[in-house]
């Protein structure tokens, strides 16, 4: 007897529109606003051709403020990916609000935009760990996190976190414990928000590839 096929897990980008002086704001002063948003518009471009090559699901790109920049509509048009306006106060507001819609049809991962080593292969990965866990992470190098899954809703792991810190990781783990939930932290990866890490993608070489 064939096996059953896993359960799809949808994948949602959260991503603001590229907005020169609005995004990547410590880039700026070396590469200047306009350069800096369209970093960010190929970052987020990444970021669903990624989720896409996950083969795992629905794809979906949630927007800030809203879904009327042009950018999101030739993303949809390129990708297929549904667009959704992210909803909410703080960054923990909008993703626990994006997560009860999720939810609703099933496991989902939301990755950011701001992480082009993400691999389809670490989206498999988390997808995977969702059979048997509450919720997986991949924590970032600079203490934060560059994707969250959940596999039923818990919304408490998004309240009272201080966002943009350095103690986002760890403040989120008192709330898994806390909640009593079950999770797995996959490898720690690096983003792109600093000088130093504009210097360390382009040594990469990762925006010149596809993400396999």
């Amino acid at each position: 007897m064939a096996a059953a096929a896993p359960e799809p897990v949808q994948v949602a980008v959260f991503a603001k529109a590229p907005v020169p002086g609005e995004v990547k704001t410590r880039l700026v002063p070396l590469l200047g606003a306009a350069d800096a948003a369209e970093l960010h518009a190929a970052l987020v471009r990444r970021a669903i051709a990624t989720a896409r090559n996950a083969g795992l699901g629905p794809v979906s790109l949630w927007c800030m403020p809203d879904t009327g920049h042009p950018f999101f509509a030739a993303c949809a048009a390129a990708s297929g990916v549904a667009l959704h306006a992210q909803s909410g106060g703080h960054l923990g507001a909008r993703m626990a609000r994006a997560f009860e819609h999720l939810l609703a049809a099933g496991p989902a991962l939301l990755v950011g935009a701001d992480c082009p080593g993400l691999t389809p292969a670490d989206l498999r990965e988390a997808a995977a760990a969702l059979a048997g866990h509450d919720a997986v992470l991949q924590p970032a190098e600079d203490g934060g996190y560059v994707l969250v899954g959940l596999s039923r809703p818990a919304p408490a792991i998004f309240e009272g976190i201080r966002w943009g810190e350095a103690t986002v990781m760890a403040d989120t783990r008192e709330r898994l414990r806390g909640a009593g939930l079950r999770w797995k932290e996959m490898p720690e990866r690096w983003d792109v928000d600093r000088p130093e890490d504009y210097r360390r993608l382009l040594a990469s070489g990762l925006l010149a590839e596809a993400p396999r």
